[in-house]
């Protein structure tokens, strides 16, 4: 989630609409100046009896965030505490009960990617060594209550820890208790947004079967493969969902400005802090009629901070972020952007994917949403295929995707090796959830604690 500073840069007022649409067209770029970003989350635990650790305990949050400056990153502080760090692989930073997030680099390649998700886990794994700390690339905390999660010292979370129980019932679990793999992409148009857009968001339910890794709640099954993406159902409808808008004709910048302009505010940053801004209109706010600042009017930085508040299957702000995944092992977290890159940066794929999908219906959408969840790849699309069968032919168009690019590595590999772990899923048709099933009530005899040794980094 996006880290704050009071030392921002320029932030100018937003005179018109125009302002807030312009966010999103210089996005735009050249397709040679197309990066790849990727993020992922995993749960941080003490090695000795597995509880998560709390931000000020000794051996805790904070001293991760201290041994990494080792490895120069420069420490970003809030109310005089860290909370994220900033070096050359991105940012990291703490999601709300300390699971630990790498944001990373905008980079040309995938090799580079896998490259710098090596750095990072490796520097964490030494720290945590010292500390006694493990990582663990799950979906969904396996084993822990609400009340088991301690909270880390950003002003936002707090709000939006007030904020989540008005307006459904899982939003806590959404901050306190999931991982998620997500990959940034970038547009050339308006016109290339709307179409990236659209495949990106019709195929986002595959995307969660083939990353599903959220099978156990508090140490027992929950009946769910992705029990992370069944949590974004509950979470506040004002904010999540498959957004039927954007395959209606119109489609555009502007569309998804209105849509912002609807979602209801968190929070305005001020000096360095946050102000509980939860229910409130940034339509109020635009014409100086918000409530918790009199006669102030937002200014860009608070309309990108807005932007994030919002957490659709796919988000836009200044580039496309694809949020379907569960979070999980070394492997995967190069398969998602490798998924992505594949349909979405080649013209010839992006046509065949959208080829797949165009005739799906919004009903089709919100169905298949609901079912993949629970079914993963044997969920139905609307021709009667199984998500195992679109999985294959999916995956097709995205390894010629990345074939088509010819980014070579030194030893003159491509970037498709990187969906082999994908291609084993739906060969197989066992997502990873259903292997960690198996396991559970195989040999590891109904002891989830299991999963510590199994699916740790």
């Amino acid at each position: 989630m996006t880290t704050r500073t009071a030392e921002a840069g320029p932030d100018p007022l937003i005179e018109s609409r125009a302002d807030l649409i312009g966010v999103f067209a210089k996005g735009e770029k050249p397709k040679d100046r197309w990066r790849i970003g990727t993020e992922h989350e995993k749960f941080v635990y003490a090695v000795g009896d597995h509880h998560a650790p709390s931000y000020e305990e000794k051996g805790g949050i904070h001293a991760l965030l201290i041994g990494l400056t080792k490895f120069g990153w420069e420490p970003i502080y809030e109310g005089g505490n860290i909370i994220a760090l900033s070096g050359p692989d991105g940012a990291v930073s703490l999601e709300p009960a300390g699971q630990f997030e790498l944001s990373g680099a905008p980079l040309d390649n995938l090799h580079q990617t896998c490259a710098e998700t090596g750095r990072h886990l490796a520097q964490v794994k030494e720290i945590g060594e010292k500390l006694g700390m493990g990582f663990l690339g799950l979906g969904f905390w396996p084993d822990k209550t609400r009340a088991d999660l301690p909270i880390m010292p950003k002003g936002r979370y707090e709000i939006m820890l007030r904020h989540m129980p008005r307006v459904g019932n899982l939003g806590l679990d959404m901050m306190l208790r999931t991982c998620t793999i997500q990959t940034n992409l970038d547009y050339g148009s308006e016109a290339d947004m709307v179409k990236k857009f659209r495949v990106s968001l019709a195929l986002q339910p595959l995307a969660t079967a083939l990353f599903a890794n959220s099978p156990f709640t508090e140490g027992k099954p929950n009946g769910f493969l992705s029990y992370r993406s069944h949590i974004w159902t509950d979470t506040d409808p004002h904010r999540t969902g498959m957004l039927p808008f954007v395959f209606e004709d119109g489609f555009g910048y502007e569309r998804y400005a209105d849509y912002m302009l609807d979602v209801p505010m968190y929070f305005v940053f001020r000096d360095g802090k946050y102000i509980d801004a939860a229910g409130l209109s940034f339509r109020d706010f635009l014409d100086g009629n918000l409530s918790v600042l009199p006669g102030e009017k937002p200014r860009i930085a608070d309309w990108t901070d807005h932007l994030s508040t919002a957490f659709p299957e796919v988000r836009l702000k200044s580039f496309l972020e694809m949020r379907g995944a569960d979070g999980g092992p070394w492997n995967t977290i190069c398969a998602l952007p490798a998924f992505w890159v594949g349909l979405l940066y080649d013209d010839d794929a992006l046509d065949a994917a959208w080829q797949e999908v165009k005739h799906w219906t919004i009903e089709d959408h919100h169905r298949i949403r609901a079912e993949v969840p629970k079914l993963g790849l044997a969920a139905r699309g609307p021709r009667g295929r199984t998500f195992q069968q679109l999985g294959s032919e999916i995956l097709a168009i995205a390894h010629k995707g990345l074939a088509a690019r010819k980014r070579l590595n030194a030893m003159g590999d491509d970037e498709t090796g990187f969906l082999e772990p994908l291609r084993e899923i739906v060969a197989s048709g066992k997502v990873p959830a259903q292997r960690l099933l198996d396991r559970y009530h195989g040999d590891w005899n109904g002891d989830v604690s299991r999963v510590y040794d199994e699916m740790s980094f």
